[in-house]
């Protein structure tokens, strides 16, 4: 642990690594509770997947027609795709009841086999793909901080002033929607921030990975405080927990720092879980 903090005076990648995983925590953080009260995980899922196919489109357009595409960098192709397919999902989730557990199937499987198959015509990109598959916090560069950084106060400021109605259509759609909220709107904006928040994690856990720190930390909050504000609170420092805690400890080692924050993510989540149980035992107060 010590040979992390030596290094970090010689290695400025690790600390824009740290604070790519710090500044991931604050979205990853706020957005995972209105994620698991609103039981969208799934939802959120399928646009994590489906943000491949906007890798791979960004990759092969900028690499066939330069001229054209040069702008459109996979971080920028991964956004707008995810935007796209939230605002997709969101909309047969109010139009489509039925079925809605394979269409969000077909949608999930076919961005990962387009984002993949464009990959494959475009050469020497494959290890790029799997960093933002898998995740590569070890590479972070200062841009996708401060990409980070921006996608943090759009997210922020958004939460902040739409609390109430994303608050009431995760507690009761039909009442939200008697007290005249947009449920559709709403839930749009919530499938919209989940999509920025995806954009976040790219490089800290991979786009396979970002469901568990997406909602394993929120999960865990609301066994112990029922209240969403405070599970927000401690989501966020728990996320940053992770972020920061695991990548530390695995650094020198063979060890992936991105499925240690997964894994330890998991771990605090069974923790969480098993004392919960203890504390419902008639004998456990």
């Amino acid at each position: 642990m010590s040979d992390f903090f030596r290094d970090m005076a010689v290695n400025p990648m690790l600390l824009t690594g740290l604070l790519a995983g710090l500044l991931a925590s604050v979205a990853c953080g706020v957005i995972g509770p209105y994620v698991i009260t609103r039981r969208v995980v799934f939802l959120a899922g399928a646009i994590a997947h489906t943000a491949v196919g906007g890798i791979g489109a960004a990759i092969f357009l900028s690499y066939r027609w330069p001229g054209a595409f040069g702008w459109l960098t996979p971080p920028v192709g991964a956004t707008i795709v995810a935007v796209a397919s939230a605002l997709l999902l969101g909309v047969m989730h109010d139009r489509v009841a039925e079925r809605m557990d394979t269409l969000v199937g077909a949608m999930w499987a076919v961005g990962m086999a387009a984002g993949v198959m464009l990959i494959k015509f475009t050469p020497g990109y494959h290890t790029e793909l799997m960093s933002y598959l898998f995740g590569s916090i070890a590479t972070v560069a200062s841009s996708d901080v401060w990409l980070i950084a921006a996608l943090d106060a759009v997210i922020v400021a958004a939460v902040l002033l739409t609390h109430k109605r994303l608050l009431a259509i995760c507690l009761d759609e039909e009442q939200a929607g008697l007290q005249g909220v947009s449920v559709l709107g709403t839930n749009l904006l919530l499938l919209t921030l989940v999509a920025l928040t995806v954009i976040c994690l790219i490089q800290v856990v991979g786009l396979i990975l970002v469901l568990a720190l997406l909602t394993l930390p929120a999960a865990a909050a609301s066994h112990h405080v029922r209240r969403l504000a405070p599970i927000i609170w401690i989501s966020v420092g728990l996320c940053m927990v992770l972020t920061t805690g695991p990548r530390v400890a695995v650094y020198g080692t063979r060890l992936s720092p991105e499925s240690a924050i997964v894994l330890a993510a998991a771990g605090l989540y069974l923790l969480s879980l098993l004392l919960t149980r203890l504390r419902a035992r008639p004998g456990g107060r």
